[in-house]
């Protein structure tokens, strides 16, 4: 059934926990139910905006339009070649997803644990952890057009993903509403390993290179909860900034002058420097700036000291841009959604 509220409260549907208001929302939980609501809206209801759990969203005021949640549950699988095809309803909880997995033997997924949200939004945002990312296991996309009600079904290549990007994010934005996202996963498991601390969270619990996918899952989940703050304490987006890829020249360069820069290879020859590092380095790791604040254990997480506003979030967020631009001639990209 759909639920449509005028004026309603954004405060619950945002982990920052902004305290904003949208003019209309709508929560549909059919693919009947999105295709009669789009088609139902006029001029007056725009601008849309398609909200999924709202951890990677600083809404900076109130919402003049309509914002669309769905509420499409549920899960099929069916055998593939070597593995199984999930088809997964884009309300689901992502996290919830990469548990059913875990449990069933569906490999590829474990290093995404804990990443908050839900289905539709790792299929726009291409998220991703410790060396894997929802390009690697999507295999395709389903969605309503916004315009039409048309329902459309998208390869992953058509989608075009990249770090933190999909067509979803750019060309396609505001154009389509995801009902469904199908994985393919895997049967054998082929543990990732080499990226981050990993392997030496492992060593700590004398398990060693060839854990169980409950056990990396189980290790990632440890990690994310130690260094990423619990939003419902302490308001969060989780990371707030992408990391920046660099060619092999400019990282040669940042090398000679700061020393021993971490790094990670990326496509192209090029090379991927954590934000965290440099926000770090420039000094924020832990101050604030008013009520807004980075966390003391992640320096890629700003958080709601308490009583911030979005421009709080986004005047620090300026602020620390500025400064590791000035120090290393980078510019950092916010990953969060400004509304």
């Amino acid at each position: 059934m759909v639920k449509d509220f005028s004026d309603y409260s954004l405060k619950g549907r945002n982990t920052f926990g902004m305290d904003v208001k949208c003019r209309r929302f709508i929560e549909f939980s059919t693919v009947g139910e999105l295709q009669q609501t789009v088609t139902s809206l006029t001029e007056a209801d725009k601008p849309l905006l398609f909200l999924g759990g709202g951890s990677n969203i600083l809404f900076t005021k109130d919402y003049d339009g309509t914002v669309l949640h769905s509420a499409i549950m549920g899960h099929e699988a069916t055998e593939a070649d070597g593995g199984v095809l999930l088809r997964c309803g884009s309300g689901e909880t992502w996290n919830d997803m990469v548990d059913l997995c875990v449990s069933n033997g569906w490999h590829g997924a474990e290093n995404l644990a804990r990443i908050p949200g839900e289905v539709g939004a790792s299929a726009v945002q291409n998220i991703g952890a410790y060396g894997v990312e929802a390009k690697d296991i999507i295999h395709e996309v389903e969605a309503v057009d916004a315009r039409t009600g048309e329902l459309r079904t998208f390869s992953n290549a058509e989608c075009e993903y990249s770090y933190r990007w999909s067509k979803f994010k750019g060309e396609w934005r505001g154009s389509f509403v995801i009902t469904h996202v199908t994985y393919k996963l895997s049967t054998t498991f082929a543990p990732r390993l080499d990226y981050g601390n990993i392997t030496a969270e492992l060593g700590k619990k004398g398990i060693g290179g060839q854990p169980t996918a409950a056990q990396l899952r189980d290790v990632v989940t440890e990690i994310r909860d130690a260094k990423l703050p619990d939003p419902k304490k302490e308001g969060n987006a989780g990371s707030f900034f992408t990391n920046p890829v660099v060619t092999r020249e400019k990282y040669d360069q940042l090398a000679a002058r700061f020393g021993a820069v971490p790094h990670y290879a990326a496509s192209d020859g090029r090379v991927k420097i954590p934000a965290a590092w440099m926000i770090e380095q420039c000094g924020w790791k832990g101050k604030s700036l008013g009520p807004a604040g980075v966390h003391p254990r992640q320096a890629l997480v700003l958080v709601n000291r308490g009583g911030a506003c979005g421009s709080d979030i986004l005047r620090l967020c300026d602020r620390i841009r500025e400064d590791v631009k000035s120090k290393f001639g980078i510019e950092i990209s916010p990953e969060v959604n400004i509304i």
